[in-house]
């Protein structure tokens, strides 16, 4: 199936342009929204991996992420805006997950939010990062395009 990208980033020219990511970004009508549940930081047996390690267990995250992306039929370059959780009230154990997902992203500076909670839910999790992704599915010669099915 080809794609053409929904996602249109937006950067502000009046607000203060140090964030490491676009302040907006717009999907047109007609396009598939869709909506992932926060992924963490889990291996293939549910169990928590890189315990007490911030960075580790974003690039677990992150990779989760990937997979259910594709699932969906997406990607990251289709990630409309994400929110990155982090069990901590230290700012540098914030600032650790985000480069680590802001990395991974690349180019697509997708809209993001980057939170200290207090607690996250399966035993010695740290990161948690939900995202939304947009696209357009090229219509097939003989009728509309379908979601893929599960």
């Amino acid at each position: 199936m080809t794609r053409a990208g929904a996602v249109s980033l937006i950067r502000s020219r009046t607000l203060f342009d140090v964030a490491e990511y676009a302040y907006a970004a717009t999907a047109p009508a007609g396009a598939r929204l869709i909506f992932l549940a926060g992924a963490c930081p889990l291996d293939e047996h549910g169990d928590t991996v890189a315990v007490g390690d911030y960075a580790g267990q974003a690039a677990k995250a992150v990779e989760n992420l990937r997979t259910a992306l594709a699932d969906a039929g997406a990607s990251v370059e289709d990630v409309i805006s994400t929110r990155v959780l982090v069990a901590s009230a230290r700012q540098e154990d914030l600032a650790a997950a985000w480069k680590v997902v802001r990395d991974s992203f690349g180019d697509h500076d997708a809209p993001s939010t980057l939170m200290g909670v207090t607690v996250l839910g399966y035993t010695d999790q740290l990161v948690e990062i939900e995202a939304v992704a947009a696209v357009l599915d090229e219509a097939e010669p003989d009728g509309p395009a379908c979601p893929p099915s599960a």
